[in-house]
């Protein structure tokens, strides 16, 4: 199995590279909107506008008055972003995704992206087309040998750093030896993981640590007179690289927390939240954001890929924090504030190494059988654990 994977590396440009490669972002956004525009109106016509039209438009684009400054930057980037709105409306069409919406000149992510036409790669130096020098890039890690870039990303992030994605392939990632290990894994602010081993690893709460910091400084941007003027943009910029501080320091927490659970277990079972739905609770909005399941998940997922592991994902409904490891007995209702509790049977649990386990259990269960599984109740009969509710206690 070959693997492509992205390297990501910052780089400096010279004054003439930074302008250039803003000029082309701008370009990218205003092909990308202009193609949406104008496939959203063949839409509301009944008509389908795919890739090969929307490419044959940006030719005409070129040749008129107001849209000939695309013809100063590469037109790769230019055709890759009609690729991307491709991609978008298909995603659309399945109901993978919503549909797609206009670029931002404030809010959408800055970036161009050049395939082997638009980019020389020759010595370790990348030379991006319409530059005359290659990028000054800060070499973090090396890529692997012999290792030849299919597609080259420039990004710029609202801290106003420059970045490079290449994505190349791998063939150091193998599948990793089978192993007979398997973990439950239950999620929390209290403790950012509980596995079912009886370990609990602690939550770092990135953001808490710099919240004041980040508060004064959001205090100093909202004082600033609203507009473009020099003084907001640098107080916007202070506020962006606090986040990115924050977000830097996350990211590579989780980085290194899946790589050892994917290392270790061969099978690892989690339990299917809806974290979109979740953080509209204004009380713990900001503890879930922070502790970022939904990227704990997607990195576990893909990187089990990567190493020949298994990802089960229990269902949501299914009690694992109200079922009893030992005895399969549910309990009634069960407030957040409540850590430990004793069930019936004597046995006293934690509540996050109790879901765990039971998320274990639940998993493997999945495996064997191919479907949920029924923990013993009070009363006969019931619902499949998988949308399990709590009994009504009988008068």
């Amino acid at each position: 199995m070959c693997v492509k994977r992205a390297f990501k590396y910052r780089f400096y440009p010279t004054d003439a590279q930074a302008a250039e490669l803003l000029r082309t972002f701008g370009c990218v956004r205003k092909v990308y909107n202009l193609a949406l525009a104008a496939r959203t109106e063949a839409w509301v016509r009944q008509e389908r506008v795919n890739y090969n039209a929307t490419s044959a438009m940006l030719t005409g684009w070129k040749k008129t008055g107001e849209l000939a400054f695309l013809n100063d930057v590469s037109s790769v980037p230019l055709q890759q972003c009609l690729r991307h709105l491709q991609t978008a409306f298909s995603n659309f069409f399945a109901k993978r995704a919503g549909y797609p919406r206009f670029k931002s000149k404030k809010k959408s992510r800055k970036s161009a992206e050049y395939t082997t036409s638009g980019f020389r790669f020759r010595a370790g130096e990348v030379t991006l087309a319409k530059m005359a020098q290659p990028l000054d890039i800060v070499w973090s890690r090396p890529l692997p040998e012999g290792a030849s870039p299919s597609t080259v990303t420039v990004s710029q992030d609202a801290a106003g750093r420059w970045f490079v994605s290449l994505l190349c392939e791998d063939p150091s990632v193998s599948r990793l030896p089978a192993t007979d290990q398997a973990v439950g894994i239950d999620v929390g602010l209290d403790h950012l993981l509980a596995l079912s081993t009886g370990e609990k690893i602690a939550n770092p709460r990135h953001e808490r640590k710099d919240r004041a910091r980040l508060a004064n400084a959001q205090r100093k941007l909202s004082r600033k007179a609203k507009g473009d003027g020099a003084n907001r943009v640098k107080a916007r910029r202070k506020v962006a690289k606090i986040h990115a501080r924050i977000a830097d320091r996350r990211r590579d927490h989780l980085h290194k927390l899946t790589t050892r659970l994917v290392r270790d277990n061969q099978t690892i079972v989690i339990e299917d939240l809806t974290v979109r739905n979740m953080v509209k609770n204004r009380k713990l909005a900001r503890a879930i954001s922070d502790a970022a399941w939904s990227d704990f998940r997607s990195m576990m997922e893909y990187k089990a890929a990567w190493y020949g592991r298994e990802v089960i994902a229990v269902d949501r409904f299914f009690p694992s924090s109200k079922l009893c490891s030992h005895c399969g007995t549910l309990k009634g209702a069960m407030p957040l504030n409540v850590r430990t509790w004793t069930c019936d049977c004597g046995t006293t649990h934690d509540r996050d190494v109790n879901a765990a386990r039971n998320l274990l259990a639940a998993g493997l269960a999945v495996t064997v059988c191919g479907a949920g599984v029924r923990p013993q109740r009070r009363t006969p009969g019931g619902q499949s654990a998988t949308k399990q509710k709590t009994p009504r206690r009988e008068p």
